[in-house]
């Protein structure tokens, strides 16, 4: 990122790359009133603090989603913390929310140049027990209402203790619904969406899906890293020697694709979804939109295939509707 923030500040290069990372004009669609230029952003996870916007924006990217950004800075688990696995063309990490805080994040945002659709990845601060977190979704909530174009709820990082206790139906309906009274008060309603594991179960799903409509939220994000292992060509030995974190990248690919379908198909096709999880291609994309996606979002696949992905997925994706 530092090697691209260098080449970018010459402007004849940041104008070569955004033109040849354009995206064609069929890819373009509009969704709870956003104009997305292509439908294929970058997830929560990258940009953490919302550091990198301008720099990222010129590879074409349809949207960006900051964070996860919680209501204090935090430094996160201790390192290393991050890990690849080539052979599995995957990554397993466990950051737990490292950030400098909503406030920084928000500031940062006020400053930027690019006018590429911006997200908000919203969390709870680690010291912070579940039977308040509310306050801390509300606190980042009102930090980012001005700078972002959309909002994702994540209760799903297994890298924050007890986190993943908040998908749970009365815990969730309550935070919705919280925020859902401050989106109200403070003007034009922004879009709220949920960011869910894929390790939940059909019964989970379908509570989500009922969430969904009883909080009248605006959509579901699918889905966030697995704690499985299985299946993976790692040597076992040095995947347990990592330890705890998310695993993302190709072994999570079909695992999203089955809960984003499951979820058009049970809710008849009534809730948007932002699909994420083993997108390295056009076609690994187009599988996501087949299985009822509204967009997509990279983040492994990023970090695999390199700055020229967003062209090469938009270039040869199918998406016209």
């Amino acid at each position: 990122m530092r090697m691209l923030r260098r080449g970018l500040s010459i402007g004849f290069a940041r104008n070569f790359l955004k033109k040849e990372c354009a995206s064609p004009e069929h890819l373009e669609r509009e969704l709870w009133g956003i104009k997305f230029k292509n439908p294929v952003g970058l997830a929560a996870g990258f940009d953490k603090d919302a550091k990198f916007v301008d720099d990222l924006a010129p590879l074409g990217f349809g949207f960006i989603e900051i964070g996860t950004v919680t209501p204090l800075a935090q430094a996160g688990n201790e390192k290393p913390r991050l890990f690849r696995l080539p052979q599995d063309q995957a990554l397993i990490n466990r950051m737990g929310f490292n950030n400098d805080g909503v406030a920084a994040a928000a500031e940062r945002l006020r400053k930027r140049k690019s006018d590429v659709v911006i997200g908000g990845n919203i969390g709870k601060n680690k010291v912070t027990p579940n039977e308040q977190a509310d306050e801390d979704y509300v606190k980042c909530f009102r930090a980012l209402y001005d700078v972002v174009d959309y909002f994702t709820v994540n209760v799903s990082s297994p890298n924050t203790p007890n986190l993943r206790e908040l998908q749970e139906k009365e815990p969730l309906e309550k935070l919705l619904n919280k925020l859902q009274i401050i989106n109200s008060e403070l003007g034009k309603s922004k879009p709220i969406l949920l960011k869910i594991a894929p390790d939940l179960t059909l019964e989970q799903l379908d509570d989500i899906i009922d969430i969904v409509h009883n909080t009248k939220i605006q959509g579901i994000v699918a889905t966030n890293t697995t704690i499985e292992r299985s299946g993976l060509l790692t040597d076992p030995e040095k995947v347990a020697a990592i330890g705890a974190g998310g695993l993302s990248g190709l072994p999570v690919k079909d695992k999203a694709t089955d809960v984003i379908r499951y979820i058009h198909q049970k809710s008849q096709g009534k809730i948007p979804i932002m699909a994420v999880g083993g997108i390295f291609t056009a076609a690994d994309a187009q599988e996501k939109l087949d299985a009822g996606a509204s967009l997509v979002q990279i983040y492994t696949g990023f970090i695999y295939e390199g700055p020229l992905i967003v062209k090469n997925i938009c270039s040869n994706l199918k998406y016209n509707n």
